[in-house]
């Protein structure tokens, strides 16, 4: 059995205790099963629970509540329909502390002061349901057979008896006894596990869609519409067998990450030979060996070998990325030309990819506003359509408009129509669809929430050192002035070499390994720069104020420092005693993206602001480069928090762009985070509700296109869902509608919103 005592978290707001609002359906995986012991998942219909961003299902828990957490594999168990039946049981269980579901993969958390887990498994069968622990499931799901396919041939048989029951009944070609015999065996074959499942949720006082097909078909049965109970019954079984076969392509869009990193890999033993090992069983600093067309099996650093690797599945880098002894290499990256041996630097449970994998588990857990809203309607539109079945079969007849037939018939049609099936369904399977095709990008997102919500945005501001910039000093000016050039990049480079300052670093690593000087009287200079004798002559190395205060600055010396300082450039100049020798530009490049990135966030109407602690003119600099709209320099963090609130107190929308840690505080405070440079980042990973995988600011553009693109598929479906059950309220009241009318009407545009937001899957990466 899996059990930890780590608190559970709320992806929406990390920092604090989740409060299960992983009501989530990503799956709605009704599994072709046959009627033995197979499970129909039902569908969500009447959401008796609001769940807000914050709000706590029947049962909550804290860091304080303690206790055991243990988690279960339930296959019956993948839409809010179980949810709401297992909170209710569970809830009322004395010793259970809070539940957390992740239904895309069929695995609830109780968290319990119990002495063992059987009362808990007890109760879940109560629910019709089987409770596996997940390591249990996880050793078994390697073992486990192909999925049976049997269930179609009794599918298919109910399919053909409800179809003869109709003829029948339409052609008089047989007597009444056979229709109603054909039309029972159909209930039976499709409906057994409708009529099981129905009668469970009736127990528990819950109306969902099996309760109410139940009641729908029995109820033609006993008005003497048997062949129309049977055709019901079957379209039921079937549209939820397409509509299981169209959500499962969410579920494996999300589940193909699991499959990324390989199980063994090929590690060198104690011995100095090559063995395979499984990858949970190596340590840290192991050294392994991945050939051609192998995927790396842990995070790691080269140790020797060159090649190139396909980044795309955890950076979503189009093109494959060279790397050589010293650069870091990810679990699941695919080497693709020679050979490569490294040292693993973290285990396979912490790995990038193994981090990836548990933000996204919790943000099929957190609820965006849609959600909600279509949880809040559901819980007032079910009951009220079933209160207005109830005067239809009730009011008319007793007002003479009518037999009670005629009229009970209607208030069948009107419970069919009461299950807001598509209308629950949309909104889980388009975020679901757009989170995967997010992470197809390298676009790693806390939670549908945050990709609904960024459509809003209208200012992001933008950190400059590691975003638009490379976030280290470059040398990109050598100027001599007086002398012998290369005499003075000599003594430049010797004077860097005994610093510790990054313009100096910089200053050293870009003039390279010149001849080695004796330096005598050796002094470093603070806040202006360092001074030695070589042979004999004072040579100072600093900035602007050390010329000045050394009396050598002239109006043409003054000019091109100006020039190189307006650039947004730091200037270091060589000098001696008489004259200034040299003059060295460096600064902290621009990423080759950001001019193209800050260029896309305007073409979808973004403003971008620059928030910066470097100097206003280096700021002011870079931001003409890129054409950013605002910049600011001279910030402290607290500066960067004051200007993040001052926007957002002016009633905008904001985002925020930084590194994930030194700009914390104003990443908190934006609506939405965005982190660069995740990959290998924990920090990154774990503290921004959006992390880019790599280094590419543009694509910041794409994640808002993809929210737009995400809100405003979300919209279509609930006009939809919400627009046809309009117009089947209307002619039904009229008696223009049939029952199976009435089924093609929820489950079709149950699979029409289903394919519609599958589309985000389809999106050109």
């Amino acid at each position: 059995m899996d059990r930890t005592t780590e608190p559970l978290r709320d992806p929406a707001n990390p920092s604090a205790p989740c409060t299960h609002t992983a009501a989530h359906c990503h799956g709605h995986d009704h599994h072709d099963h046959d009627h033995d012991h197979d499970h129909d998942h039902d569908h969500d219909h009447d959401h008796d629970h609001d769940h807000d961003a914050h709000a706590t299902s029947s049962v909550s828990f804290s860091e304080a509540d303690g206790g055991t957490l243990s988690r279960f594999r339930i296959e019956a168990m993948d839409c809010p329909t179980e949810q709401r039946l297992l909170e209710k049981r569970l809830g009322a269980l004395p010793g259970i502390h809070g539940l957390e579901f992740n239904l895309i993969n069929r695995v609830l958390g109780v968290r319990h002061s119990l002495l063992g887990t059987a009362p808990i498994e007890a109760a879940i069968a109560e629910l019709g349901m089987t409770a596996v622990p997940l390591a249990q499931a996880q050793a078994e799901a390697g073992q486990a057979p192909a999925p049976s396919k049997r269930g179609r041939v009794p599918l298919a048989v109910g399919l053909l008896a409800a179809a003869a029951a109709e003829l029948c009944h339409l052609y008089q070609a047989g007597p009444p006894w056979l229709v109603i015999a054909l039309a029972l065996v159909a209930i039976f074959i499709t409906g057994l596990g409708t009529y099981r499942k129905g009668w469970i949720a009736l127990r528990q006082r819950n109306l969902n869609i099996n309760a109410l097909m139940s009641i729908a078909v029995t109820g033609a049965a006993l008005i003497g519409q048997w062949p129309e109970a049977a055709m019901v019954m079957v379209l039921f079984a079937i549209a939820e067998r397409i509509e299981a076969r169209s959500l499962e392509r969410a579920r494996n869009a999300i589940g193909a990450l699991m499959r990324l990193a390989p199980e063994t890999a090929t590690v060198r033993g104690e011995d100095g030979q090559w063995q395979v090992r499984e990858v949970v069983n190596i340590a840290v600093g192991s050294l392994l060996r991945a050939r051609p067309g192998e995927r790396i099996a842990l995070d790691g650093e080269i140790t020797a070998g060159r090649s190139t690797l396909d980044q795309a599945p955890i950076t979503g880098e189009s093109l494959p990325v060279e790397k050589t002894i010293g650069d870091a290499v990810f679990a699941g990256t695919i080497n693709q030309a020679g050979e490569l041996e490294y040292r693993a630097t973290q285990l396979a449970s912490n790995s990038t990819l193994s981090r990836i994998l548990r933000v996204v588990e919790q943000a099929q857990g957190s609820r965006a506003p849609t959600q909600r809203f279509v949880d809040q309607f559901s819980r007032v539109y079910t009951p009220a359509v079933i209160g207005l079945a109830c005067a239809v079969a009730l009011l008319p007849p007793l007002l003479g408009l009518g037999t009670w037939l005629e009229w009970l018939y209607r208030a069948l049609v009107l419970l069919v129509v009461a299950c807001p099936c598509a209308l629950v369904i949309s909104t889980p399977v388009t975020l679901v669809s757009g989170l995967a095709a997010a992470a197809r990008r390298g676009i790693l997102v806390k939670g549908g929430a945050y990709l609904e919500m960024a459509h809003r945005v209208q200012w992001l501001a933008l950190d400059k050192t590691g975003t638009l910039t490379r976030g280290a000093p470059m040398l990109t000016d050598v100027i001599p002035l007086q002398g012998d050039p290369e005499r003075a990049r000599g003594i430049a480079a010797n004077l860097a070499r005994r610093s510790d300052h990054p313009v100096s670093k910089a200053l050293a690593a870009g003039l390279g390994a010149p001849a080695e000087m004796a330096l005598a009287e050796f002094e470093a200079l603070p806040g202006r720069g360092s001074r030695a004798r070589i042979n004999g002559q004072l040579y100072t190395l600093g900035n602007h104020r050390l010329v000045e205060e050394q009396g050598l600055c002239g109006p043409q010396l003054e000019a091109l420092l100006a020039r190189l300082e307006q650039a947004g450039k730091s200037v270091v100049v060589l000098c001696d005693a008489e004259r200034a020798l040299a003059l060295f530009g460096v600064a902290d490049t621009l990423r080759e993206t950001s001019a193209e990135a800050i260029a896309a966030l305007h073409r979808l109407g973004v403003k971008t602001l620059m928030l910066s602690g470097d100097n206003q003119v280096a700021v002011t600099a870079i931001a003409a480069q890129v054409g950013i709209d605002q910049a600011r320099g001279n910030l402290l963090p607290e500066d960067k928090l004051v200007a993040i609130e001052a926007l957002i107190d002016a009633g905008e929308w904001v985002g925020m762009v930084g590194d994930g840690i030194n700009d914390a505080p104003a990443l908190a405070r934006a609506h939405i985070g965005f982190a660069m440079g995740a990959a290998g980042s924990h920090t990154a990973i774990e503290t921004a509700d959006v992390a880019l995988m790599d280094d590419d600011l543009r694509k910041v553009a794409e994640f808002i296109g993809l929210s737009r693109r995400t809100r405003s598929l979300l919209i279509q479906n609930i006009v939809l869902a919400l627009g046809i059950k309009a117009v089947f309220l209307a002619l039904t009241m009229l008696g223009m509608a049939t029952l199976w009318m009435a089924v093609f009407a929820d489950m079709g545009v149950s699979l029409l919103v289903v394919f519609n937001g599958l589309r985000l899957l389809r999106l050109p990466r």
